[in-house]
């Protein structure tokens, strides 16, 4: 089936991406529409699962048509992680989606994560992971305390993913590497932890795999007739569309956060990391940071410039000459540290410094934060990374893939699709259409690299600096 296409679909932070692709790796399409989160408060962060599907739906109107009639096999979605739509049974959503970054919920998180024992841990995850203000259960016992009336007419409490899915088939699923922080080793939901918020056990979707078909697109949408296959988080996802496949593999995404995985059978329990469970052959330990882009999108806004400029003004900055530390964490800090309450600041800060020096201390302070993070993959996997394969819009500077490689001290290999997530969400499509034997074959056919970004050596030890400085900042 040489002929064959498949259509990836990613419901990230910022925007709905979708891609068109062949067989043999090549985008015949692209599609991208930016939506608002909205902040009503300082601890929140909102969307309109609305604006989701309108685009989803205009995605697949614009790629459908860029193919000839009857070649698309199926289709993948992935989607933003530990965001959640409480959904009535008539697959309406009852409240604005609760993004990852909201950390309303930090109270609830605390009394659970406060009922669970460390062996527990152990034994379902392979890990010491929190339940944090982002876990699915801690959303469940706000709702049910905030808004029971809401909580009442709760049907399902679901990922952007699985809602899109619900309205493109009218089937409700979940995955069970979207969904773990409630899924042990096994795969399987976790009743005496989901048991900590009555009520939620009947409220999490059915699990099916991230390679399963979900069911085939409504007649009267575009697309009608589609194999929507389930796919998984955007970070699983992208990692896998990095070419992340085998052990030993290690990637790196950087967008609104950042995230770092390594792919290894070896478990080490390490605080901070998610030792996701075996799926599909991919053993991935992960984390996700909490700004990335974010931190960059911070910076504009305040010196009243565009994101893309950043680069070009921390370009005219000497980095030879010193500048300050930035500490990435405007909304808290997920991995390594997992501390909600964590908060931003720059230090070392003179009067020769400008908006240049900030600029650059701003794309090195969350090239830090990753240094952090990878030290903590590396003690989970047992691997050390000497190249990470990157992908992510915060890829598309070379001044920033310079620094990553600088700062991390490990080659850094640019791909050439930056949107991974839409990549690996093809590449679940075609595995679970039939058209790859395994997931492993299809990154072997739809990845492609660009270039690769060398560590400069004479920086070495002014970036070692700077890192005892994050260290002593964050007590790691």
């Amino acid at each position: 089936m040489d002929d064959a296409f498949l259509i990836g679909l990613d419901v990230g932070t910022t925007s709905v991406k979708g891609a068109l692709f062949d067989l043999s790796g090549r985008v015949r399409r692209t599609y991208a529409s930016a939506y608002p989160t909205t902040r009503p408060a300082a601890d929140r962060a909102e969307q309109d699962p609305g604006d989701w599907m309108r685009r989803v739906l205009a995605a697949l109107a614009d790629l459908v048509a860029a193919a000839p009639d009857g070649a698309i096999v199926a289709l993948g979605l992935c989607s933003q992680v530990n965001t959640h739509v409480f959904v009535d049974e008539n697959g309406e959503a009852l409240l604005p989606a609760i993004l990852w970054q909201d950390g309303r919920c930090a109270e609830e998180a605390r009394k659970l994560d406060e009922r669970v024992a460390t062996e527990d841990r152990l034994k379902w995850w392979g890990a010491p992971l929190p339940i944090d203000a982002s876990h699915v259960l801690s959303r469940a016992a706000y709702v049910q305390r905030a808004h029971p009336d809401i909580w009442r007419k709760t049907r399902w409490v679901m990922a952007p993913k699985d809602y899109c899915l619900l309205q493109l088939t009218g089937e409700a699923a979940a995955d069970p590497m979207a969904s773990f922080g409630v899924v042990d080793r096994n795969l399987a939901y976790i009743p005496e932890l989901i048991d900590l918020a009555p009520g939620a056990a009947g409220r999490l979707p059915p699990l099916r795999g991230v390679a399963a078909p979900v069911g085939r697109v409504r007649s009267g949408l575009p697309g009608a007739g589609l194999l929507a296959i389930n796919s998984t988080m955007d970070a699983w996802a992208g990692m896998l569309g990095a070419g992340a496949a085998t052990d030993g593999d290690a990637a790196y995404l950087s967008g609104t956060s950042e995230v770092g995985g390594v792919v290894s059978r070896r478990r080490i329990p390490t605080p901070g990391v998610i030792a996701f469970p075996a799926c599909e052959g991919v053993t991935l330990h992960a984390g996700p940071t909490q700004a990335g882009g974010a931190s960059v999108a911070w910076l504009a806004a305040l010196l009243g410039r565009s994101a893309d400029e950043i680069s070009t003004l921390a370009a005219a900055s000497d980095p030879a000459r010193p500048a300050p530390i930035f500490l990435p964490h405007l909304q808290g800090e997920r991995a390594p540290l997992w501390d909600i309450a964590a908060r931003a600041s720059f230090s070392g800060l003179d009067a020769s410094m400008g908006a240049p020096e900030m600029a650059r201390a701003v794309l090195e302070g969350v090239a830090y934060s990753v240094r952090l993070l990878l030290g903590a993959l590396e003690a989970s996997s047992g691997v050390k990374a000497t190249r990470l394969r990157h992908a992510g819009g915060g890829a598309r500077s070379d001044l920033w893939c310079q620094i990553r490689a600088d700062i991390l001290n490990c080659e850094i290999e640019r791909m050439a699709t930056l949107d991974s997530g839409v990549v690996g969400a093809a590449i679940l499509a075609g595995a679970g259409a039939g058209l790859f034997d395994s997931l492993g074959e299809g990154a072997e056919r739809l990845v492609k690299r660009d270039r690769i970004f060398a560590p400069n050596a004479a920086r070495r030890a002014r970036y070692d600096d700077g890192l005892r400085v994050i260290r002593i900042s964050t007590g790691d």
